[in-house]
C-alpha cells in the first residue's frame, strides 16, 4: 500500500468479525437487521427474511454525500496519461435525493444519451466528525458498501464544475444491500459488471492514491461531517455509458454486489418548454462519456460491446 499516510496497524474498522447491517421495507415500513452466518437476514425485532428476495432500501441516511473526482491510479492513467491525477484530492457533491436502493431502477431520460456507470466503495460516518488526523478519522468510520456513482453525463458542458444533473439527478447512487465492517478493505477486489460482463476491476490496496482515512481528514478540516454522511472513494479505468434495460453492478469482495437496472424515461416536461441548459452531445462530452480506450484493458472493452449487442 503505497497511499497516503499508510497505516501500521489494522484500523479497528476493518477488523472481524465481519458484520453487515441491511435496511429493507416490510410492509411499508422500512426496518434493519444483521446478516446471519447463513446468508439470511435477521431483523432487529427477530422476524428473518430471505435476503434474496428483500425490498431494499438505501442503508444511509446522509446529510451530505461527498465524492472523490479521481483516487484509482487506473483511471488517472487513463483520464490524464499519469498514475497520479492532482497533488491532492478534489470533490464534488450529490445530493441526497440521488440515493437509490439495491435492485432499483437507474432512470435515463429520452433526452440523454450518456449514462455512466463508475463502480465504488462508498465510506458512512459513524459519529460527529471535525478537525482529525488521517490516524484518527478511522475511528470516525461506521463501515463501508458498494455504489455504483452513475453520471449523466450529456450535463458535462454546463455542469462539469459543480456535476449537479451530471450526478445529482435522481436514482443516480445505487448503494448496499448494507454497511459493512470487520473486512481488510485493502485486500479487496472491485468489480463492475454490464449484464453479468466485467468492465472494471481494480485491486483497491494497488491503486489506491488516497485512502479513506486521508479523505477524511482533508474534508473535516472545514466541513463537519455528521452520522451517516456518506464518502463516495472513485472508480478504475472504463467508465462508460449504458443503455436501457442493462442491469449495472458493483461487486467488492468482502463487502457484496449491488445492482441496478437502467430504465428509459421521458423527457422532463419543462425540457419541451426550452427550460434550462439543453443535454449536448459535445466533444467534451464524448471525452468524458467515451473514455480512452487506447489505455484500457481489452477485456473490458470486449466485455461492454458483448453487453450492448445483448441488449438490442
Amino acid at each position: 500500500m503505497n497511499f497516503e499516510h499508510p497505516f501500521k496497524t489494522l484500523p479497528a474498522v476493518m477488523c472481524g468479525p465481519r458484520v453487515e447491517r441491511r435496511r429493507v421495507l416490510v410492509g411499508g415500513s422500512a426496518f434493519w437487521g444483521t446478516m446471519d452466518d447463513d446468508g439470511r437476514l435477521r431483523l432487529d425485532d427477530g422476524r428473518v427474511l430471505d435476503a434474496e428476495s428483500a425490498t431494499y432500501l438505501p442503508p444511509v441516511n446522509p446529510s451530505k454525500i461527498i465524492a472523490v473526482h479521481i483516487s484509482y491510479s487506473s483511471r488517472s492513467f487513463e483520464t490524464r496519461n499519469k498514475s497520479r491525477p492532482t497533488e491532492t484530492p478534489t470533490y464534488f457533491t450529490k445530493p441526497a435525493t440521488a440515493l437509490n436502493g439495491h435492485k432499483g431502477q437507474i432512470l435515463k431520460p429520452a433526452d440523454c444519451k450518456y449514462l455512466n456507470y463508475e463502480g465504488e466503495y462508498a465510506v458512512v460516518i459513524s459519529r460527529t466528525c471535525r478537525n482529525v488526523t488521517p490516524d484518527e478519522a478511522w475511528d470516525y468510520i461506521e463501515g463501508f458498501c458498494p455504489a455504483l456513482d452513475m453520471g449523466l453525463q450529456d450535463f458535462r458542458d454546463t455542469d462539469q464544475g459543480s456535476m449537479l444533473r451530471v450526478k445529482g439527478a435522481d436514482t443516480l447512487l445505487p448503494i448496499g444491500p448494507g454497511i459493512v465492517r470487520g473486512v481488510n478493505l485493502f485486500e479487496q477486489t472491485l468489480r463492475t459488471y454490464v449484464n453479468g460482463l466485467v468492465v472494471q476491476e481494480a485491486h483497491i490496496g494497488e491503486e489506491t492514491i488516497w485512502g479513506p482515512h486521508y479523505v477524511i481528514a482533508d474534508i473535516a478540516r472545514h466541513i463537519t461531517l455528521l452520522p451517516g454522511d456518506v464518502i463516495l472513494m472513485g472508480t478504475p479505468c472504463h467508465s462508460r455509458s449504458v443503455d436501457p434495460g442493462q442491469v449495472v453492478e458493483c461487486e467488492i469482495t468482502g463487502l457484496g454486489r449491488v445492482s441496478g437496472t437502467v430504465t428509459a424515461i421521458d423527457a422532463p416536461r419543462a425540457a419541451a418548454l426550452g427550460v434550462g441548459h439543453a443535454p449536448t452531445d459535445s466533444p467534451e462530452v464524448r471525452r468524458v462519456a467515451l473514455g480512452f480506450d487506447e489505455r484500457v484493458p481489452d477485456r473490458f472493452k470486449d466485455n461492454l460491446r458483448q453487453a450492448k449487442e445483448a441488449t438490442r
